[in-house]
């Protein structure tokens, strides 16, 4: 893929940590491609790099070659078209939900009434609506990170990076946010590239799951996922073809272990 059909093209990469006593190579020659509204997800063994490969995007980490492109451009250094969720949702404790919210609305400049009326449209969105007055302390652990979504929805970036968002959660409530998140993206239809874990999550979510090597992380293989969309989060688990993909992409980590 040419990097003018890519949003985010990941060429050569090569991530290197230095101590005084030595070095360790965490990503080597990774290149990887994002189309615009695409989803991809990345699984690997644990210390393969898979955040790393985040904090490239995002800008938060300099690589000691190669580099990350976004519609074309180098990221070079952290970038407003670039929105992050990591596994803590982050959330200002001194700030009601609402004003968590609006935050982003009100760096980008917008009038206060255009706040109100877009900070409310996304509480409802994510099932918030009669939560605004409220503290993140107040909340569950599932209700912090509907609004940390809500927030990013807000910030409304040209890539979203998810770093395991959902791993904090229960079983249960990481289906059921799995589940709106995933309405609420196929609505928006902006790029992501999501780290996780879990094999399952990432067929249900995904249009491609990449999965790394041990480290020093490469791409060892990429995974087409042709489910249809829109597409049932949890019961989409109990179709052939994703008992298939997941058989798959199990067997080709497997090798990593």
């Amino acid at each position: 893929m040419s990097t003018d059909q890519a949003k985010l093209q990941i060429q050569d990469l090569v991530v290197q940590y230095n101590t005084k006593e030595h070095s360790t190579v965490a990503l080597n020659n990774v290149n990887l491609s994002i189309k615009e509204g695409e989803f991809v997800s990345v699984v690997g063994p644990s210390g393969c790099g898979k955040s790393t490969l985040l904090k490239v995007a995002s800008g938060l980490l300099k690589p000691a070659a190669g580099e990350a492109l976004l519609d074309g451009k180098r990221i070079d250094g952290v970038t407003g078209e670039v929105g992050m969720v990591f596994q803590n949702d982050a959330l200002l404790p001194w700030k009601t939900v609402f004003d968590n919210v609006r935050l982003p609305l009100e760096i980008k400049g917008f009038s206060r009434s255009e706040q109100t009326n877009e900070v409310r449209r996304l509480l409802g969105m994510v099932g918030l609506a009669d939560f605004e007055h409220y503290y993140p302390k107040q909340l569950s652990g599932g209700m912090r990170k509907r609004v940390a979504l809500a927030r990013t929805f807000a910030y409304d970036p040209e890539l979203y990076l998810m770093d395991e968002p959902f791993g904090p959660l229960d079983a249960q409530t990481r289906v059921k946010i799995g589940e709106e998140f995933l309405k609420i993206w196929e609505q928006v239809g902006k790029s992501v590239l999501f780290i996780t874990h879990d094999i399952e999550e990432a067929i249900a979510l995904s249009d491609r799951v990449v999965v790394m090597t041990s480290r020093p992380g490469k791409i060892k293989a990429e995974f087409d996922v042709t489910l249809e969309r829109p597409r049932p989060f949890y019961e989409i688990r109990f179709d052939p073809r994703f008992k298939q993909l997941q058989k798959e992409i199990w067997n080709c980590m497997a090798e990593e272990e």
